[in-house]
């Protein structure tokens, strides 16, 4: 995982720009369901980063319920997502905060709709 990991002077804060490459991670299947990550002084030290960057990423992907820790053993990628109460709300509200974080990225929607549609052929 660690080696999938950079850092850019892009603008973008370090912490967005780690928590989104987590996601892509496991959103191209190299980060897999039960998966350990590296502990956050690995992180913190291989990408030259405060510490305190990379536990706001990982409590951020904890609270979205993407990231589950386990005191004492690590932090894992979840194995099953909690079940929604209102998916539809769920889905409408996941898109439209992709849509942001795309259009903030210079990324037309056209463009992420059809990568989406990819990773849809090919996940079936």
């Amino acid at each position: 995982m660690l080696d999938s990991l950079s850092i850019q002077s892009n603008g973008i804060p370090i912490y967005v720009q780690l928590r989104e490459q987590i996601l892509a991670l496991i959103g191209r299947g190299l980060l897999k369901p039960g998966d350990r990550l590296a502990t956050m002084r690995q992180v913190a030290v291989a990408l030259k980063i405060d510490l305190n960057t990379v536990q706001r990423s990982y409590a951020e992907l904890e609270r979205d319920g993407v990231l589950t820790k386990v005191r004492g053993v690590g932090t894992f990628v979840i194995q099953t997502p909690p079940q929604a109460r209102n998916v539809g709300k769920q889905i409408e509200d996941f898109a439209f905060k992709t849509a942001a974080q795309a259009k903030a990225q210079g990324i037309a929607l056209g463009a992420l709709a059809q990568a989406l549609a990819k990773l849809a052929e090919r996940a079936s």
